[in-house]
Protein backbone atom coordinates (compact mmCIF):
# COMPACT_ATOMS: atom_id res chain seq x y z
CA UNK A 1 0.00 0.00 0.00
CA UNK A 2 1.12 3.50 -0.99
CA UNK A 3 1.15 6.59 1.70
CA UNK A 4 -1.47 8.47 2.08
CA UNK A 5 -2.08 11.50 3.93
CA UNK A 6 -4.58 13.25 5.23
CA UNK A 7 -5.72 16.48 6.52
CA UNK A 8 -8.77 16.10 9.08
CA UNK A 9 -10.78 19.87 10.28
CA UNK A 10 -12.70 20.08 13.46
CA UNK A 11 -15.72 22.02 13.33
CA UNK A 12 -15.58 23.18 16.98
CA UNK A 13 -12.96 25.51 18.73
CA UNK A 14 -13.94 24.22 22.52
CA UNK A 15 -11.06 22.70 23.95
CA UNK A 16 -12.80 19.46 25.16
CA UNK A 17 -14.45 18.91 22.06
CA UNK A 18 -15.93 15.70 21.24
CA UNK A 19 -15.12 16.73 17.31
CA UNK A 20 -11.48 17.00 17.99
CA UNK A 21 -11.31 14.23 20.22
CA UNK A 22 -12.96 11.93 17.16
CA UNK A 23 -9.91 12.96 15.10
CA UNK A 24 -7.03 12.64 17.55
CA UNK A 25 -8.16 9.43 18.28
CA UNK A 26 -8.89 8.15 14.62
CA UNK A 27 -5.02 9.66 14.09
CA UNK A 28 -3.63 7.43 16.39
CA UNK A 29 -5.21 4.41 15.63
CA UNK A 30 -4.29 5.16 12.21
CA UNK A 31 -1.81 2.36 10.42
CA UNK A 32 1.31 3.52 9.38
CA UNK A 33 0.87 4.46 6.55
CA UNK A 34 -1.77 6.73 6.64
CA UNK A 35 -0.72 10.07 7.95
CA UNK A 36 -3.38 12.02 9.44
CA UNK A 37 -2.62 16.03 10.05
CA UNK A 38 -4.47 17.76 11.99
CA UNK A 39 -5.18 21.43 10.70
CA UNK A 40 -6.88 24.50 12.11
CA UNK A 41 -9.13 26.39 11.52
CA UNK A 42 -9.27 28.55 15.02
CA UNK A 43 -6.88 31.38 13.34
CA UNK A 44 -8.93 32.11 10.49
CA UNK A 45 -10.36 35.71 10.37
CA UNK A 46 -14.06 36.12 9.54
CA UNK A 47 -14.73 35.61 5.59
CA UNK A 48 -14.61 38.71 3.27
CA UNK A 49 -14.13 38.26 0.31
CA UNK A 50 -11.84 42.00 0.28
CA UNK A 51 -8.88 40.04 1.86
CA UNK A 52 -8.86 37.07 -0.96
CA UNK A 53 -5.03 37.47 -2.26
CA UNK A 54 -3.54 38.76 0.67
CA UNK A 55 -1.08 37.15 3.03
CA UNK A 56 -3.24 35.58 5.79
CA UNK A 57 -0.86 32.57 7.64
CA UNK A 58 -3.70 30.72 8.72
CA UNK A 59 -5.80 30.54 6.09
CA UNK A 60 -1.80 29.87 4.05
CA UNK A 61 -1.13 27.09 6.06
CA UNK A 62 -4.62 25.68 5.86
CA UNK A 63 -4.43 25.84 1.72
CA UNK A 64 -1.09 24.16 2.18
CA UNK A 65 -2.17 21.17 3.95
CA UNK A 66 -5.09 20.32 1.98
CA UNK A 67 -2.86 20.86 -1.48
CA UNK A 68 -0.74 17.85 -0.05
CA UNK A 69 -4.08 15.80 1.43
CA UNK A 70 -4.88 13.17 -1.11
CA UNK A 71 -8.10 13.52 1.33
CA UNK A 72 -10.12 15.60 3.68
CA UNK A 73 -11.53 14.12 7.07
CA UNK A 74 -14.24 16.77 8.84
CA UNK A 75 -15.67 16.14 11.98
CA UNK A 76 -17.75 18.96 12.95
CA UNK A 77 -20.59 19.35 15.71
CA UNK A 78 -24.39 21.06 14.86
CA UNK A 79 -25.13 24.34 15.91
CA UNK A 80 -29.01 25.29 15.84
CA UNK A 81 -29.58 22.95 13.12
CA UNK A 82 -26.79 24.53 11.36
CA UNK A 83 -22.39 23.86 10.60
CA UNK A 84 -21.05 25.48 13.07
CA UNK A 85 -19.50 28.95 12.35
CA UNK A 86 -15.74 28.29 12.11
CA UNK A 87 -16.70 25.45 9.85
CA UNK A 88 -18.55 26.98 7.27
CA UNK A 89 -15.87 30.06 7.57
CA UNK A 90 -13.23 27.85 7.14
CA UNK A 91 -15.61 26.70 3.96
CA UNK A 92 -16.04 30.12 2.88
CA UNK A 93 -12.50 30.52 2.58
CA UNK A 94 -12.21 27.40 0.58
CA UNK A 95 -14.62 27.48 -1.69
CA UNK A 96 -12.59 29.85 -4.52
CA UNK A 97 -9.53 27.99 -4.45
CA UNK A 98 -8.10 25.11 -6.85
CA UNK A 99 -7.36 22.63 -3.79
CA UNK A 100 -10.69 21.49 -2.77
CA UNK A 101 -12.51 20.21 -5.82
CA UNK A 102 -12.86 16.65 -6.14
CA UNK A 103 -10.87 16.12 -3.09
CA UNK A 104 -12.40 12.74 -1.38
CA UNK A 105 -14.17 13.97 1.94
CA UNK A 106 -14.79 11.52 4.78
CA UNK A 107 -17.47 12.81 7.76
CA UNK A 108 -17.54 12.11 11.30
CA UNK A 109 -20.75 13.02 13.26
CA UNK A 110 -20.12 12.88 16.91
CA UNK A 111 -23.91 12.76 17.74
CA UNK A 112 -25.72 10.51 15.27
CA UNK A 113 -28.69 12.87 16.03
CA UNK A 114 -27.31 15.81 14.49
CA UNK A 115 -28.57 15.59 11.42
CA UNK A 116 -29.58 18.80 10.43
CA UNK A 117 -26.19 19.91 10.44
CA UNK A 118 -24.57 16.91 8.89
CA UNK A 119 -27.21 17.08 5.36
CA UNK A 120 -26.48 21.37 5.41
CA UNK A 121 -22.69 20.44 5.34
CA UNK A 122 -23.01 17.64 2.45
CA UNK A 123 -24.84 20.11 0.68
CA UNK A 124 -22.33 23.21 0.96
CA UNK A 125 -19.83 20.49 0.33
CA UNK A 126 -21.40 19.46 -2.62
CA UNK A 127 -21.34 22.55 -3.96
CA UNK A 128 -18.24 23.10 -3.67
CA UNK A 129 -17.24 20.13 -5.81
CA UNK A 130 -15.98 18.03 -2.64
CA UNK A 131 -16.03 13.99 -3.42
CA UNK A 132 -18.40 12.64 -0.07
CA UNK A 133 -17.05 9.28 0.22
CA UNK A 134 -20.77 7.61 1.47
CA UNK A 135 -18.92 4.53 3.04
CA UNK A 136 -16.31 6.46 4.72
CA UNK A 137 -18.99 8.78 6.89
CA UNK A 138 -19.79 7.09 10.09
CA UNK A 139 -21.22 8.59 12.86
CA UNK A 140 -20.37 8.03 16.86
CA UNK A 141 -22.55 8.24 19.77
CA UNK A 142 -20.08 10.97 21.93
CA UNK A 143 -22.80 13.59 22.88
CA UNK A 144 -22.85 13.33 26.63
CA UNK A 145 -20.37 10.37 27.00
CA UNK A 146 -17.41 12.17 28.55
CA UNK A 147 -15.21 10.46 26.48
CA UNK A 148 -11.66 11.93 25.61
CA UNK A 149 -9.40 10.76 22.66
CA UNK A 150 -8.09 7.98 24.59
CA UNK A 151 -11.51 6.72 25.64
CA UNK A 152 -12.46 6.79 22.37
CA UNK A 153 -9.41 5.13 20.95
CA UNK A 154 -9.71 2.41 24.01
CA UNK A 155 -13.10 2.23 23.19
CA UNK A 156 -13.78 -1.12 21.14
CA UNK A 157 -16.86 -0.46 19.59
CA UNK A 158 -16.00 3.19 18.40
CA UNK A 159 -12.30 2.37 17.60
CA UNK A 160 -13.75 -0.30 15.32
CA UNK A 161 -16.47 1.77 13.96
CA UNK A 162 -13.88 4.63 13.03
CA UNK A 163 -11.33 2.39 11.49
CA UNK A 164 -13.61 0.79 9.52
CA UNK A 165 -14.42 4.02 8.34
CA UNK A 166 -10.96 5.15 7.75
CA UNK A 167 -10.49 1.33 5.55
CA UNK A 168 -13.25 2.80 3.46
CA UNK A 169 -11.58 5.74 3.00
CA UNK A 170 -8.63 4.02 1.99
CA UNK A 171 -10.03 1.94 -0.15
CA UNK A 172 -11.49 4.79 -2.33
CA UNK A 173 -8.66 6.76 -2.56
CA UNK A 174 -6.45 4.19 -4.16
CA UNK A 175 -9.15 3.39 -6.22
CA UNK A 176 -9.14 7.32 -7.45
CA UNK A 177 -5.45 7.05 -7.84
CA UNK A 178 -5.54 4.15 -10.42
CA UNK A 179 -8.51 5.11 -12.18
Amino acid sequence: MSPITLLALSGSLRSASYNTAAIVALQSLAPAYIEIVIGSIAQLPLFNPDLEGQHIPALDELVSALNQADGLIIASPEYAHGISGPMKNALDWLVGGVEFPYKPIMLINTSPRAQHALDALKEVLTTMSGNIIAEACVAIPLLSSELDADGISGDRELSKTLLSALEEFRVAIEAERSA
